[in-house]
């Protein structure tokens, strides 16, 4: 039989083995995160700092709620044992497993208390975290947060990001982040790396880092010259980038402003009438838009997406009616006396520009543009068109199209270029030249209302609308040669770029008078412009 003492010795021994046995198999099945999160309740703005870091270096989704609960002030603590939990409205519920506290009482509970660099960790910590986020948005934002905030202490959670991320645009900012990141680092090889990695960049905080990293407080030559190296080649991608910017917004400009022109080319260069009003009918094309805009709110919501293509048609008949009045009214009594007709359009302008005051107000005017119209897109390198330009430049060309195929390959066309050409030849073949007359000024005011109908998604609706452009549209028609269409396309889009290619330098009225000066020296030299008409018409 065992005695007494080696039975409690023996009883003692089991008693110490089954312990140890229990607590390595809680230290096996311990939980980090909620290791983590309870230490979120602890004294001292020092302790919790370090929880915080705890979480954001598990790199767990699930921390990011509780973060975000505790930067809002919804992380509360229970006074008597320090439990945890979050209260969302009405609702609390267990900060690790999400269940819902039935028997909740905010009696029991204080807030977690924040000081300002408690508040700045949680910060950084979130941004970090979302980058696991399920939204490939949420981890764009913070993919760009830590390009901003960088911080060596961030690399080995990058690379966890690079490595599991499955988005595009997520990974190339990964990428982008984590070789800003590394230029920070002690070590040479991740310098020269990162250094590498931001070879293809064309961003201007890109370049300041590695000037940064090419100044003379770098150590290493080797590091220095591939910095410099890397600053010579990202100035020459900067500018490439800018003279294709430059470029895009000049052809853009250039669509405004060959609409603009498009009517006058017909109403200045082909009949001859110096029509000052025609920035009116400009004017008068925005604000059918706005009309029909506000009709279309009132009658018919379910067709406001279409509101820019029902506002075309009806912009045309009203511009282009009200043109048939003036031409019949006053214009034809004119025909041959230049002064006379440029003093009383200017009149006519007058009257309209105050007759839409008396009637719209003379405050600016909404107009709405619709989704498919709204936003920008990304070309290469951070080059952006809003997509109501690119639409601009589409519809100004399918308008120039159309005008050339109703004027070349209709009998209205063949009409119209018969009376400008031999008025009396064309009245003997009995063309009726005042019908003629009439619909050619009024298929002139017609494209300057489908004009306004663009400007309205770009600029503000008013009463001087059209002003703005009515100087520009007659250097665009007599630049590029007065009555020719291809001329009109050729000067627009020349005194586009050529526009925004002076600006940066000369600012953007500067630009304008000297744009004004060189096309007033060109027509020095070719007083018909780019394209000359050629024959009876360029007699006349």
């Amino acid at each position: 039989m065992i005695g007494k003492a080696p039975m409690r010795l023996v009883r003692g021994v089991l008693v110490l083995c089954a312990f140890l046995l229990g607590f390595g198999v809680r230290a096996t099945n311990a939980d980090p995160f909620a290791d983590a999160v309870a230490a979120l309740g602890a004294d001292g703005f020092a302790a919790r700092a370090a929880a915080v870091e705890r979480l954001a270096d598990l790199g767990d989704p699930r921390a990011v709620p509780v973060l975000r609960a505790m930067s809002e002030g919804q992380l509360l603590v229970r006074k008597a044992d320090g439990a945890l939990a979050i209260q969302d409205g009405t609702r609390a519920y267990d900060p690790v497993t999400n269940q819902t506290l039935v028997s909740f009482n905010p009696d029991d509970y204080e807030t977690v208390r924040l000081n300002n660099r408690l508040r700045s960790t949680l910060r950084g910590a979130l941004g970090r975290l979302v980058l696991f986020s399920p939204d490939p948005r949420e981890r764009l934002e913070a993919a760009i947060g830590v390009f901003k905030t960088r911080s060596v202490e961030n690399l080995p959670l990058l690379r966890k990001a690079i490595a599991a991320e499955t988005d595009a645009e997520v990974l190339a900012q990964l990428r982008l982040s984590l070789a800003a990141t590394q230029l920070l680092s002690d070590d040479r090889a991740e310098r020269l790396a990162g250094i590498a990695g931001l070879a293809g960049a064309a961003d201007v905080e890109v370049r300041a880092m590695l000037l940064q990293l090419a100044a003379d407080g770098e150590p290493d030559a080797e590091v220095r010259r591939r910095a410099a190296d890397a600053v010579a080649a990202l100035d020459r991608r900067l500018a490439t980038l800018r003279l294709v910017q430059n470029l895009i917004q000049g052809l853009s400009l250039g669509a405004v402003l060959l609409l603009a022109a498009m009517g006058l080319t017909i109403t200045f260069g082909v009949m001859g009438v110096i029509n000052m009003a025609y920035g009116e009918m400009v004017m008068i094309g925005a604000y059918a838009t706005f009309v029909v805009q506000q009709l279309v709110r009132e009658y018919a919501l379910g067709l406001t997406e279409l509101t820019p293509i029902l506002a075309i048609p009806t912009a045309f008949v009203v511009a282009g009616a009200l043109g048939i009045a003036l031409e019949r009214s006053v214009i034809r009594h004119l025909y041959g006396r230049p002064l006379e007709t440029l003093l009383m359009t200017w009149g006519v302008s007058m009257i309209l520009q105050q007759a839409v005051r008396s009637i719209f107000g003379a405050t600016n005017r909404e107009v709405a543009s619709p989704s498919w119209m709204s936003g920008a897109i990304e070309i290469a390198g951070g080059i952006t068109v809003t997509q109501n330009r690119i639409w601009i430049i589409l519809f100004s060309l399918a308008v120039l199209a159309a005008v050339i195929l109703a004027t070349r390959l209709t009998r209205f066309g063949l009409y119209m270029r018969a009376v400008t050409q031999n008025r009396g030849m064309a009245s003997a073949m009995g063309i009726r030249t005042g019908r003629i007359d009439a619909l050619t000024f009024g298929l002139g005011s017609g494209i300057a209302g489908m004009a306004g109908v663009a400007l309205s998604q770009i600029d503000n609706v008013s009463p001087n609308l059209g002003q703005a452009y009515i100087v520009d549209s007659f250097m665009v028609v007599v630049f590029g040669g007065v009555g020719n269409l291809y001329g009109t396309l050729l000067g627009a889009m020349s005194l586009g770029v050529i526009n925004k290619f002076l600006e940066p330098y000369a600012g953007a009225v500067l630009g304008k008078i000297l744009v004004l000066v060189a096309v007033i020296l060109f027509i020095q030299r070719r007083p018909r412009g780019l394209f000359a008409l050629k024959g009876r018409a360029a007699e006349v």
